[in-house]
């Protein structure tokens, strides 16, 4: 089964779920809003990609963190903000055959799926 994390109204997810519909990829999509997400969970993405690719640095709720945050980023402090803030997960975060992949390519999504 893939699996399709993030949040419902991104426009990148929405780009992803349309390339996924239009290759008739049946997938399970995990709004972190809706369905929330566990520090275990996240401890697991962090363990196959590491928390630098998980951190968003290009979206809102990034950009609202004050200097101090930004500098201060470690793991941990690093975690403890993604699971307050599930938004700021680059996004979509895709798991298919035990692997996972941040970001949306249609480029990627072919060689993934081929």
């Amino acid at each position: 089964m893939t699996l399709m994390y993030g949040i419902a109204n991104c426009d990148t997810i929405k780009k992803a779920k349309k390339w996924l519909d239009s290759q008739n990829v049946s997938y399970q999509f995990h709004d972190y809003r809706k369905q929330g997400l566990t520090a275990e969970l996240l401890q697991t993405f962090e363990a196959q990609l590491g928390w630098e690719q998980l951190v968003n640095k290009r979206g809102t709720t990034y950009r609202a963190l004050t200097d101090e945050q930004k500098a201060g980023l470690n793991k941990d402090t690093a975690l403890a903000l993604l699971l307050e803030h599930p938004a700021m997960i680059k996004r979509p975060l895709l798991v298919h055959q035990e692997h996972m992949h941040l970001g949306f390519k249609a480029e990627q999504y072919q060689e993934i799926f081929a």
